[in-house]
């Protein structure tokens, strides 16, 4: 058995993703329907849906988009799609860093076999100056075309079955968009304001 850090021998983990994924989602942009009215947020697009309310999650420093949260269903599906190997998948190793972090957060983690594939169900520690107690979140990935996309539940879609599976089909209707500029693996893919939207009302 070698005793050589992990960064130096990269192992070649399969993809995960739903067997159906190619037709039922998350779609890679040249698999989704063209004359569909997505909402285009550059590394993703977004179907509309009543009742869906979305933000944009910036970052302070360099005010870049690092996520986009959706808001459906009493639940908050926070979405981030990253630059992925052709052939090998990232979500097997993402789900370990997962669990050291929350781990190291005073949380727990379960994996679990859910519709994606592996997920992870976790309790973590409200953050200090908060009310005790622990927030319970669902953590899906699904490795695509050169891209993997990450999906973080919370609210009533980590816990209750009716909600979960109205969440569950929102992040299967994703459509995440590659690009062609060359990225190194687990680089977020670009995300963007739409253009009729003022960055301000986003935050």
């Amino acid at each position: 058995m070698s005793d050589a850090p992990h960064d130096d021998a990269p192992i070649d983990h399969p993809k995960s993703a739903p067997d159906d994924r190619e037709t039922n989602g998350p779609l890679d942009v040249a698999e989704a329907n063209s004359v569909r009215p997505y909402v285009d947020l550059g590394g993703v697009k977004i179907l509309p849906r009543p009742d869906l309310a979305l933000r944009l999650e910036i970052e302070e420093g360099s005010k870049r988009v690092v996520a986009v949260a959706l808001d459906y269903a009493e639940s908050t599906l926070q979405v981030q799609p990253f630059a992925a190997p052709r052939t090998s998948g990232l979500w097997h190793e993402i789900r370990e860093q997962i669990v050291e972090q929350i781990s190291r957060q005073g949380g727990s983690t379960q994996a679990v076999d859910g519709p994606f594939g592996p997920e992870l169900r976790a309790e973590i520690p409200a953050p200090a100056g908060n009310a005790p107690g622990v927030r319970i979140a669902r953590f899906i990935g699904v490795d695509g075309p050169r891209w993997f996309l990450r999906g973080v539940i919370s609210g009533k879609g980590a816990v209750d079955p009716g909600a979960a599976a109205q969440v569950e089909d929102l992040f299967r209707s994703i459509v995440v968009v590659r690009g062609t500029t060359p990225m190194p693996p687990r680089d977020l893919i670009p995300l963007t304001v739409p253009a009729n939207v003022q960055p301000g009302a986003q935050t």
